[in-house]
């Protein structure tokens, strides 16, 4: 169940990809900067769970609620210096954004910003927390982890109506897309079961 589950997650991303391309057949080309920066995030986001389970093994390994506090204090200093490195160079090309800039967006932007940041923080105690519990484990925790995206996907949908220009073979790819997605989480989450 595991790898089916696994393998429907795939399919599901595939589908939508499509639909993105679809979507995005009358816009203008992704530069390969774009394609190559998303290469390196997704290999970075695929690699960092490892390390986190890794440093909660072990007699003297911190808890889950201390590597969640360690984890969110690394991610908050990273961001410091991310930020200001995408200000000074926007990866759009657009104009760089100064601090001014920054601190004269309306106050709102930034609450949705901490807001977005303790929702995340939260799932990702949570995730920590679940992959510690001997039916589950990491792996497990981290698959179902990955409903995050399912989450994004519908606030890109629902809310944000991304597709709502999109041709109609693009929003039945996103139909399918959204059912091998939910299949395939729910055959991981229930893999430790049987």
């Amino acid at each position: 169940m595991l790898f089916g589950g696994i393998a429907l997650v795939v399919v599901a991303i595939v589908l939508d990809a499509a639909a993105y391309r679809l979507r995005e057949a009358t816009q203008p080309r992704m530069s390969r900067r774009g394609v190559i920066l998303s290469l390196i995030a997704g290999l970075l986001m695929g690699c960092f769970y490892p390390f986190v389970s890794r440093s909660m093994s072990g007699e003297d390994a911190p808890g889950p609620y201390a590597t969640s506090l360690f984890f969110a204090l690394g991610v908050a200093l990273c961001s410091l210096v991310a930020n200001s490195l995408l200000m000074r160079h926007p990866l759009d090309g657009k104009t760089p954004v100064t601090m001014s800039g920054f601190t004269s967006a309306p106050v709102r932007w930034h609450m949705w910003g901490i807001v977005g940041g303790v929702i995340w923080c939260t799932g990702a105690v949570l995730n920590f927390v679940a992959s510690r519990a001997h039916i589950v484990g990491p792996a497990v925790s981290y698959s179902i982890g990955q409903g995050a995206t399912m989450v994004s996907a519908c606030w890109g949908v629902f809310i944000w109506k991304e597709f709502a220009a999109a041709p109609t073979r693009s929003k039945t790819l996103l139909v399918w897309m959204f059912v091998f997605f939910i299949c395939g989480l729910t055959a991981v989450a229930l893999a430790p079961l049987f």
